[in-house]
């Protein structure tokens, strides 16, 4: 089969055009947003292992959502009191979405990105929960890995390091400190949910004119 027979064969390769690989291609975009918005932003991509791109163009990229979210803040005017710049790494169809609907409603672009962000608010709700229980599970584990220790040491005193009981317990119980060990490292890694208060994403100062 010759290439060009292969590539009308390919079905993945009727989606590729040169336009779509542009929108795919990454920008920077800078904006103006509440430290609530900023941490909502970095918690969720956190908790849900995912990079804070993939999150950013998740929300940008749902027009539905943009367009209602524009009508509502059709003409008004952002205070940038309290405000930090931050720039995002986003996809280039993104940011030309986020500023069509922007100009063809005259909504803020960075009230478009703090209102989505807010959409948030149920993900950041379940896994604040979902933390807790994590934590809890740890603590179960961890008490669980001790008596584990504990046996292995008597094992070890009874039958010798060079027993094949002893070396299959010991091996487990090594696996199991790995695991432990990367346990608590997701649980310090995704921390910042515990304390993240809600209210924060509530605090966007906007003006309509008139």
């Amino acid at each position: 089969m010759s290439y060009e027979d292969h590539e009308k064969q390919s079905p993945s390769l009727t989606f590729i055009s040169s336009s779509g690989l542009r929108g795919r291609q990454s920008v920077r975009a800078t904006f103006k947003l509440s430290s609530g918005c900023i941490a909502a932003i970095s918690i969720v991509a956190a908790q849900l292992g995912i990079k804070q791109k993939s999150l950013f163009d998740h929300l940008a990229q749902d027009s539905e959502s943009l367009n209602a979210i524009a009508k509502e803040v059709q003409n008004a005017r952002v205070r940038t009191e309290n405000r930090v710049q931050k720039t995002y790494v986003i996809s280039r169809s993104s940011l030309l979405l986020l500023d069509e609907i922007s100009q063809a409603f005259n909504a803020p672009r960075d009230a478009l990105v703090e209102f989505s962000v807010r959409r948030l608010l149920p993900v950041i709700d379940k896994e604040q929960k979902r933390y807790e229980n994590r934590k809890a599970a740890f603590d179960g584990i961890r008490r669980h890995f001790e008596k584990g220790r504990r046996l292995l040491d008597d094992m070890q005193a009874e039958l010798g390091e060079d027993d094949p009981v002893v070396a299959k317990l010991n091996s487990v119980m090594e696996t199991y400190a790995g695991a432990a060990r990367a346990i608590e490292a997701f649980l310090e890694r995704t921390r910042g949910i515990e304390d993240f208060d809600p209210e924060d994403l509530n605090q966007m100062d906007v003006q309509f004119e008139r």
